[in-house]
């Protein structure tokens, strides 16, 4: 078999298995079903994927992709806090339009492990959010941010598939966004004060990068060091 063929085939495999999980969750993807619903011998799957595990581990990149082909179709505008406000709610949306693939991927990881597809996702946010650092929009460091709205986003989106559909209260997620944003970001570039310290280093340690050769590794790597400490001072 040829390559293209050996990817026509993989990618029929996967789209079978998304739909079997769309349709009964984890437990309907079985080797079984979905070399008849993809219209394959069981020798084949095991030879492209391993076994269950693999399969798995494959369509769960396959629903990250599907997430970050929508991510990356998102429009930026000049505002960075709103557009990480729109990516918020685009990462609930595709939760609740798709919690078999959102549950796989979120709420069954293994511990250390994050897949391929999930870094690209986490690289998309930070690199949200480093515009709302150099525009002086960001309170805390960016990874410290990142973290937070990963954790937060993912609890709220999982919160509101657990909850039957005609108690499930949206506004949840809005309120939750609304705070965690009030508190990682401020609502214009800041004026004199503590908020102001803080801001304009993490400002500054957003923008070194785009400044090479102007600091020897270990200057910048102290540089550094002393723009963490105005960005966490009280």
């Amino acid at each position: 078999m040829s390559a293209e063929e050996n990817l026509d085939t993989r990618e029929r495999i996967l789209i079978a298995a998304a739909d079997l999980l769309a349709e009964g969750g984890a437990d309907a993807v079985s080797t079984r079903a979905v070399s008849a619903a993809a219209g394959v011998q069981a020798p084949t799957l095991y030879r492209l994927f391993g076994d269950k595990k693999g399969l798995l581990d494959a369509v769960t990149a396959y629903g990250f992709e599907r997430y970050l082909a929508d991510k990356q179709a998102m429009a930026v505008t000049e505002d960075p806090v709103e557009d990480l406000r729109r990516g918020w709610d685009l990462h609930v949306e595709f939760g609740l339009t798709h919690p078999s693939f959102y549950v796989l991927m979120y709420g069954a990881v293994r511990p250390g492990e994050r897949p391929t597809a999930a870094e690209d996702t986490h690289r998309i946010l930070l690199a949200m959010l480093g515009r709302a650092a150099r525009a002086g929009r960001l309170r805390v460091p960016v990874e410290q941010a990142a973290q937070m709205i990963q954790a937060t986003s993912t609890g709220v989106a999982l919160a509101l598939i657990s909850a039957p559909s005609d108690a499930r209260d949206l506004g949840l997620s809005t309120r939750t966004r609304d705070a965690v944003l009030a508190t990682l970001t401020t609502q214009a570039a800041p004026a004199d004060g503590a908020d102001s310290v803080a801001s304009r280093a993490i400002a500054l340690d957003a923008v070194l990068p785009r400044s090479p050769g102007s600091f020897t590794a270990a200057e910048a790597a102290l540089l550094r060091e002393w723009l963490g400490r105005l960005a966490s001072a009280p």
